[in-house]
C-alpha cells in the first residue's frame, strides 16, 4: 500500500533505502514554519508509519520573531528610537537577524550591522549564542512535548528508537540538537543527510514509485501511511463511539456492533465523525447517512453491524448492515472531501489532550444516564411480559416510571446518582424476580429471559 502525501515521512526512505534491518525510526523535522515528529517502523524496504504529532505554529519564524523583538528593543535603548511601527526597517532586522541565527549554529557569536536602519540611524550590535538561546528556551523546549505524544501514541519507549534523523533548516541549532540528545538519554542523532534535502529526496524516491517508474534500489519499497484523526459515529448522548483509531495503519478495517434505543424504531441516522474529542459536538462532521427498513422489534435486539474500511488510496467507506434483513446502506469519503488540513490536525490533537479528563467525566456522565435508561426501559418490559401479582407488576412499573420522570427532569444528573438509582431498580428487580415459585410463572420467565438481549456496544 502506497501512503499518498505524508510529508516529512519521506526522508525516512532517504536514511534506509540501502539498509533492510528491522528498526523504529524517529524523523524529527524542525522548518521555517512548522514542526513535526514521525516514528515509522522499518523492514524489508517497508517503511510503516507508526504515529505523528507536532506543532504547526512552531518554527524557524518563530526563533526569528524572537530576535528582531530583541534587537528592536536593543536599537531603542541605544538610540532612543521606536521602529516597531516601521515595516520597512523591521524587514530589514528580520534579515539580519536570519543571518545572525545561521551564523550562531556555528559559532558562538554574530555581528548584526544594519546601515540606515531607521531614520537614517545605523545599528550595530554583537548577538551571543547563550542570549540566543535564552530568547528561544521555551520554543526550544516546547519540542519536547509532541515527541512525547508520539511515544505515546507508537506505544514505543525512547530506547525502541533505533535512529534519529533531523529534518529541516532549524535541526542545525545546537541547542535543539542538545536538547534532543538529552532527551534520548545522549543517544547520538543521525546527520548524515543535509537537513534541507532529506525531503526533497525522500519525495523524489517515493514519486517514483508511484508513477511506476521504480529502480532496483525501489523495487521492494513501500511506504505505510496512518490515519491522522480516530474515526467513529454519533451514538446515544452524543458520545462519539471510535471505530478507527488515530494511527491505525491504512489500509484498514473494522467493525463494530450497535442497536436501536427506541422500540420498534425502523430506520438509523449515521453521522460519520472525526476527531480526538470524547463527544461528538467537538468533532468533525464527515457525512451522514441511513438504513431504513429495519424490522419492529423491542429497543436493544436489533443487530447492525457498522463497517469503517481505508483503502490505500485513504478513500473512506462506511457500511451500516441489519444483520436479519441483510439491508445496507454506505456513505463514500474521500482523502479530500471535507477533510481536515494538517494545521486543524495538529490543533485537534493538542485540544483533545488539553481537555481529555474533562472529556472522560462527561463521557461517562452521560454512558450512566444510557444505562439507566435502557435498565428502564429493559425492566419495564420484562414485568409487563411476565405474570408478575398485581402488588410486584405494579411495584416495578412504579419505579420504572419513576426512575424515568427523574432522568427526564435532571438532564445535567452526575455518574453517581445515576448509578445508585440503576442499582436500586436492579435490586428491587432481583427481589420480586426471585421470589416467584414455579407455579407463579417460572415459565413465562424462561421465555422472557430467553428474548432479551443486552444492549450491542
Amino acid at each position: 500500500a502506497i501512503g499518498i502525501d505524508l510529508g516529512t515521512t519521506f526522508s525516512c526512505v532517504a536514511v534506509c533505502q540501502h539498509d533492510k534491518r528491522q528498526r523504529n525510526i524517529l524523523i524529527f523535522d524542525l522548518g521555517g514554519g512548522t514542526f513535526d515528529v514521525s516514528i515509522l517502523s522499518v523492514e524489508d524496504g517497508i517503511f510503516e508509519v507508526k504515529a505523528t504529532a507536532g506543532d504547526t505554529r512552531l518554527g524557524g519564524e518563530d526563533f526569528d520573531k524572537r530576535l528582531v523583538t530583541y534587537l528592536a528593543e536593543e536599537f531603542k535603548k541605544k538610540h532612543r528610537r521606536d521602529l516597531h511601527q516601521d515595516k520597512k526597517s523591521l524587514q530589514r532586522l528580520k534579515t539580519a537577524a536570519e543571518r545572525a541565527k545561521c551564523t550562531l549554529s556555528s559559532c558562538t557569536s554574530a555581528s548584526i550591522s544594519v546601515d540606515s536602519l531607521f531614520q537614517g540611524v545605523d545599528f550595530h550590535t554583537t548577538l551571543t549564542r547563550a542570549r540566543f538561546e535564552d530568547l528561544c528556551s521555551d520554543l526550544f523546549r516546547a519540542t519536547l512535548k509532541p515527541l512525547e505524544r508520539a511515544l505515546r501514541d507508537a506505544k514505543m519507549s525512547k530506547g525502541d528508537i533505533k535512529d534519529i534523523v533531523l529534518v529541516g533548516g532549524s535541526t542545525r541549532i545546537p541547542k535543539i540538537q542538545k536538547l534532543l540528545k538529552d532527551f534520548f538519554n545522549g543517544k547520538e542523532l543521525n546527520k548524515g543527510i543535509n537537513p534541507d534535502e532529506a525531503v526533497a529526496y525522500g519525495a523524489a524516491v517515493q514519486a517514483a514509485i508511484l508513477t511506476g517508474n521504480r529502480t532496483a534500489k525501489t523495487q521492494n519499497m513501500f511506504l505505510l501511511d496512518v490515519t491522522p484523526l480516530s474515526l467513529g459515529i454519533n451514538t446515544q448522548g452524543g458520545v462519539m463511539a471510535t471505530i478507527i483509531k488515530r494511527n491505525s495503519p491504512v489500509p484498514t478495517k473494522e467493525i463494530m456492533e450497535f442497536t436501536t434505543t427506541e422500540d420498534d424504531q425502523d430506520t438509523i441516522l449515521f453521522m460519520v465523525y472525526e476527531g480526538e474529542r470524547a463527544l461528538t459536538k467537538h468533532n468533525h462532521l464527515l457525512g451522514m447517512f441511513t438504513l431504513k427498513g429495519i424490522p419492529p422489534a423491542p429497543c436493544g435486539v436489533p443487530v447492525i453491524l457498522v463497517t469503517f474500511s481505508i483503502d490505500e488510496n485513504n478513500i473512506l467507506t462506511v457500511s451500516a448492515k441489519d444483520v436479519e434483513t441483510g439491508n445496507t446502506s454506505h456513505l463514500t469519503i474521500s482523502d479530500t472531501r471535507g477533510r481536515l488540513g494538517k494545521e486543524e490536525i495538529e490543533t485537534i490533537v493538542q485540544t483533545a489532550e488539553e481537555f481529555r479528563a474533562n472529556d472522560l467525566s462527561q463521557q461517562e456522565k452521560i454512558e450512566a444516564m444510557n444505562s439507566l435508561e435502557s435498565c428502564t426501559l429493559e425492566l419495564k418490559r420484562v414485568a409487563e411480559e411476565q405474570l408478575l401479582d398485581g402488588k410486584a407488576k405494579r411495584r416495578m412499573l412504579e419505579m420504572c416510571d419513576g426512575a424515568a420522570s427523574w432522568l427526564e427532569g435532571n438532564p445535567l444528573a452526575e455518574k453517581e446518582e445515576c448509578e445508585k438509582r440503576q442499582k436500586d431498580l436492579e435490586e428491587a428487580w432481583d427481589s420480586v424476580y426471585t421470589g416467584l415459585g414455579p407455579g407463579e410463572g417460572a415459565e413465562e420467565r424462561a421465555e422472557g429471559d430467553s428474548e432479551a438481549a443486552e444492549p450491542k456496544e
